[in-house]
């Protein structure tokens, strides 16, 4: 977006646009969302920016009207696939707390100097900066939906002190911790043990991604229904166990996290990959005008506003699961995956029906696949990956793009192009793959050309765009999401074709999904 495409952004306080950049003014010192109720400023007076970070690095501070911290995140961190893009998901993720700059500067294969040359002029801040910034966005959070001690606030945080944390909160807020929480604190519910937080998202929301989590849960690791989801997590400290859960009926439609246990230097970790797990800092309304534009997705979308792509909590974790869900139904890798999963260690913070942990790839290495039964060479792959992983020979994550991402994988035995795509849309949360070899997908087209026809429209000469969508791109993976539950659930009176494009079992690369 050019200065006056922004600038009639928040002229006309459009909401889908807060956390995608920043409004400054140099007349106040302060600033905002894009959604800011106060007057519109001169435009002669405004400066854009492209992260908190930078306005504070630029000496604004937060306005305490609109609020521009407790915002959804932007999604061009998942669309831009270049370092920049890379570097911020790595950063939300925690690995500057833990690491530093120069973990995150040998993660991404650059000298700390470099990724700080290149993240300031890319997002007009650095790595320490944009950390930063993140740090007092969760300490906000943390400030006004708990009751934790300030001292707690600030270590979960990730904040190295008190007198850091506090420093922070005045320079960026204006208002000391104290202060922040008075403000807009609410009463916590007698005897809560349990850290309750609200989750901002862009409207509208479709929450088939409960449905979709639900029908791949664990027992003993997971477990979900159409509006809810939980599971045990193990993050860099220690063992995690979380809640979600979405209230249609509810003024808002709140989405609701519950932590039930975790370290608290996890914390922001934790909040990171439950948000890429819903695919909270999406821009729905963006993508849905995009897709609609093509007449196979059009129907689709009306029905199904604010379809989101679900990522992934572990990276290493996904690649196991994808590897099992290989040319079998979903309800198959699910009874393989709990068999595997026996294997795995008790959860330290057990609770609500949950007790175990995702088996390590350590573990699924050394005993987990003598409980599979299949092909012998998909179980050998399988096991090559997990030992690849445990021993650090294979390495992968956030911070990769989608062409490492292959470089790493495919020469794996067992892996192919649909797995590395697939883990691309979950792991990476890109935007734009289209797996059109996946048949699955061939009859979520199937199954909208046949509604159509079922329907009384009549395909005609409409089915003319291109076989791989490439019309909605970037935006594609969500093609992808409306055809994979087109070919769920199709019209009554379609019938979609088997399945009978899986290759040979033990093939170099025998593709089939567990969607």
């Amino acid at each position: 977006m050019d200065f006056w495409q922004r600038y009639r952004a928040i002229d006309a306080r459009d909401t889908r646009f807060d956390g995608q950049f920043y409004t400054a003014v140099r007349t106040t010192g302060i600033y905002c969302r894009p959604s800011c109720p106060a007057r519109t400023p001169k435009a002669a007076n405004v400066t854009f920016y492209e992260t908190s970070a930078a306005a504070h690095d630029a000496g604004y501070r937060a306005c305490k009207r609109c609020l521009p911290e407790a915002v959804p995140g932007t999604p061009a961190w998942n669309v831009r696939q270049d370092i920049a893009g890379r570097a911020m998901r790595l950063i939300n993720d925690g690995v500057v707390n833990r690491d530093g700059v120069d973990g995150l500067a040998a993660r991404l294969g650059y000298s700390s100097r470099q990724l700080n040359r290149i993240l300031s002029q890319e997002l007009g801040a650095g790595p320490l900066s944009l950390a930063r910034a993140g740090r007092a966005q969760t300490a906000r959070t943390l400030l006004v939906s708990t009751s934790m001690k300030l001292a707690d606030v600030a270590f979960a945080a990730g904040f190295s002190s008190v007198r850091q944390f506090n420093e922070t909160m005045v320079e960026v807020f204006d208002l000391t911790p104290s202060a922040l929480r008075a403000a807009r604190h609410p009463k916590s519910p007698a005897g809560s043990t349990a850290l309750t937080l609200s989750l901002p998202y862009r409207e509208p929301f479709d929450p088939g991604v409960f449905t979709f989590l639900a029908v791949r849960a664990l027992p003993g690791i997971e477990s979900g229904t159409q509006t809810s989801y939980a599971r045990t997590l193990r993050l860099p400290q220690g063992d995690a166990r979380f809640r979600v859960e979405y209230d249609a009926g509810t003024p808002g439609r709140p989405l609701t996290l519950t932590i039930g246990a975790v370290d608290l230097r996890d914390l922001p970790a934790l909040l990171s990959r439950v948000r890429r797990l819903f695919d909270l800092d999406a821009d729905p309304v963006a993508i849905d005008g995009a897709l609609a534009e093509d007449p196979r997705l059009a129907a689709a979308v009306a029905r199904t506003p604010g379809i989101r792509m679900p990522g992934a909590l572990d990276p290493a974790e996904m690649l196991i699961r994808a590897m099992v869900g290989q040319q079998i139904t979903v309800a198959a890798a699910r009874t393989a995956l709990t068999q595997l999963a026996a294997v795995g260690s008790s959860s330290r913070s057990p609770g609500e029906g949950l007790d175990r942990m995702f088996p390590t790839p350590a573990e699924i290495a050394a005993d987990g696949c003598a409980l599979l039964r299949g092909p012998r060479k998909r179980i050998e792959a399988l096991r090559a990956a997990a030992s690849a992983l445990a021993d650090g020979t294979l390495d992968f994550g956030y911070g990769d793009d989608v062409a490492s991402l292959g470089a790493k994988l495919l020469p794996l035995a067992g892996v192919g192009p649909w797995t590395v795509g697939y883990l691309a849309m979950r792991v990476l949360g890109a935007p734009d793959v289209f797996l059109g070899n996946d048949s699955a997908v061939r009859n979520g087209i199937k199954a909208l050309e046949q509604r159509q026809d079922y329907l009384g429209g009549g395909s005609g000469g409409a089915w003319t765009s291109s076989p791989d969508f490439r019309e909605v791109s970037p935006w594609r993976s969500y093609a992808t999401m409306h055809l994979w539950r087109a070919a769920a659930h199709p019209a009554a009176g379609v019938r979609l074709a088997p399945r009978t494009d899986a290759p040979a079992a033990g093939s170099r690369t025998p593709e089939k999904a567990i969607r």
